[in-house]
């Protein structure tokens, strides 16, 4: 299974070797920029320029929870190893670490001065890794919101 998203709004799960569309999810209301799947398989999570995030449960065929509190478009989102942490990377010059069963903003991690272009988590690890517009690679330890 592959998962993709794109411009016209949506994520599309397809099937291999044949590439038959398994699944499409809809509600963002602008271009999708990054999906990924929770390491569980049983969710998925999307960023979109419509400044939000958005985790989807797959056997509910719908977004469960949508993540707000940047200020311009959502460039990137991926799971922590775990599955209870969600990253996301931002036009505004943030990213934030999400957790996804308060549902709330745990920390948001500033100091690139231009859009933070992607973020991923090093597998089992409370380290981002951050890339930005800026030219400029960081890497944060979330436990304590600082750089490395």
């Amino acid at each position: 299974i592959v998962l993709t998203g794109g411009d016209d709004r949506l994520w599309k799960t397809w099937g291999f070797p044949d590439g038959n569309i398994l699944m499409t999810g809809e509600g963002h209301t602008d271009w999708l920029s990054g999906c990924c799947f929770r390491p569980s398989g049983t969710q998925l999570v999307t960023s979109s320029g419509d400044t939000t995030v958005r985790i989807w449960d797959l056997s509910r065929r719908g977004c469960i929870l949508t993540l707000r509190g940047h200020s311009r478009a959502v460039r990137g989102c991926s799971w922590h190893s775990c599955g209870d942490f969600v990253a996301s990377a931002s036009m505004d010059g943030t990213s934030k670490i999400w957790d996804v069963n308060s549902a709330r903003c745990r920390y948001t991690l500033r100091g690139h001065k231009e859009s933070v272009n992607s973020i991923e988590f090093l597998p089992f690890s409370s380290t981002v890794l951050t890339s930005s517009a800026d030219k400029t690679l960081s890497l944060w330890d979330v436990r304590t919101v600082s750089r490395l």
